[in-house]
């Protein structure tokens, strides 16, 4: 039987070898990360540039055309068109007005609308809802 002490070193070289694996595994996830992330920066800058020169080109050369000249898919070349960063900046919506108040006399109260027939209402009675179809049809 192993004494505490072994007991205590076997730990110890299990937990410096998992440490040590572990920390290669996070070293290489992080560096690989690193690489990922400057391809994808070089990659984005690339497809912006297609996509001004496609841009650029429109009045003399079609997508089609040119997919036929390079053996690039359509669909591709219409992607990084459409995908380019354009320079005008997006106009802002427009802020909702206000709503009605109650004194607000441009709005019309909603009982007092004429029924289907022409008729207004009784005062104090809602408006009669018209389905669409005559009652007596």
């Amino acid at each position: 039987m192993a004494t505490p002490e072994e007991i205590r070193q076997r730990v110890e070289q299990a937990d410096t070898a998992r440490s040590a694996r572990r920390a290669t595994a996070a070293q290489q996830v992080g560096e690989l990360a690193h690489r990922r992330a400057a391809i994808t920066e070089r990659l984005e800058d690339i497809e912006r540039q297609l996509g001004d020169i496609l841009a650029a080109a429109q009045d003399v050369i079609d997508i089609d055309e040119l997919a036929d000249f390079t053996d690039l898919k359509a669909a591709d070349l219409t992607h990084w068109l459409a995908g380019r960063r354009t320079t005008r900046t997006k106009r802002k919506k427009p802020t909702p007005a206000m709503p009605a108040t109650q004194g607000d006399a441009s709005r019309e109260p909603t009982g007092s609308r004429p029924s289907p027939n022409g008729e207004a209402p009784a005062p104090g009675e809602p408006a009669a809802v018209s389905l669409g179809a005559s009652a007596t049809a």
